[in-house]
């Protein structure tokens, strides 16, 4: 299994002719990600998370592909998307997924107050943005790096509640070139941990 960084939030998922998307948003390379795709995996609505109009040229060429997301966004994109629910396992591209979690991390008061879901996709474990901790043994996590309710203690204590065999950092496009090496000073204190350039890809 193949796993391809494709920019921020945006990972795709390999093996073999099975080709699974999560999270092909604004910030990242959604039209390549896209490419061969069977099947996508959307935590939340923001557009960092989700590029409505790259997806929609996606699914106008590729009717066949199938978008999986909270209930609400579900309806909001119409057909085409299947609505899941936290605590649910299903399979999409061939990959069993269960969906964990189910609220955005906190900002400040309250907001913003969004479902999101993580996806566990065969030991690979996307938070979206959460740092929900799941029950599941997780082989390898993705670690949200930056953002406006992201902390690197959080990161940290993210890590060592998952407990995963390795990690690998996404959703960093706010940090800059001193930032992303900084953030992996600590995170490589913690677990067996290393960047994937964008563009690059790791064998799972």
């Amino acid at each position: 299994m193949k796993l391809t960084n494709f920019g921020h939030a945006c990972v795709r998922v390999q093996d073999g002719d099975r080709v699974l998307v999560i999270d092909p948003g604004t910030f990242s390379d959604a039209e390549a990600a896209l490419s061969e795709a069977t099947d996508v995996l959307v935590s939340h609505e923001h557009p960092d998370h989700i590029d409505v109009e790259t997806l929609k040229a996606a699914q106008a060429s590729n009717p066949a592909l199938t978008v999986h997301t909270h209930a609400a966004l579900a309806a909001e994109l119409g057909p085409g998307a299947v609505p899941v629910a936290a605590g649910e396992t299903f399979t999409a591209a061939g990959f069993t997924v269960k969906a964990v979690g189910g609220v955005h991390a906190e900002v400040i008061d309250g907001l913003p107050g969004c479902p999101n879901l993580g996806f566990i996709v065969d030991g690979l474990y996307h938070p979206g943005d959460s740092f929900f901790v799941p029950t599941d043994e997780v082989d390898t996590l993705l670690v949200p790096a930056s953002g406006p309710w992201v902390k690197i203690g959080d990161a940290i204590t993210f890590v060592r509640g998952v407990r995963p065999a390795r990690a690998f950092p996404i959703h960093d496009i706010q940090l800059s070139t001193i930032g992303l090496e900084y953030f992996d000073e600590w995170l490589e204190e913690e677990t067996d941990y290393a960047r994937i350039p964008v563009g690059d890809s790791a064998d799972l």
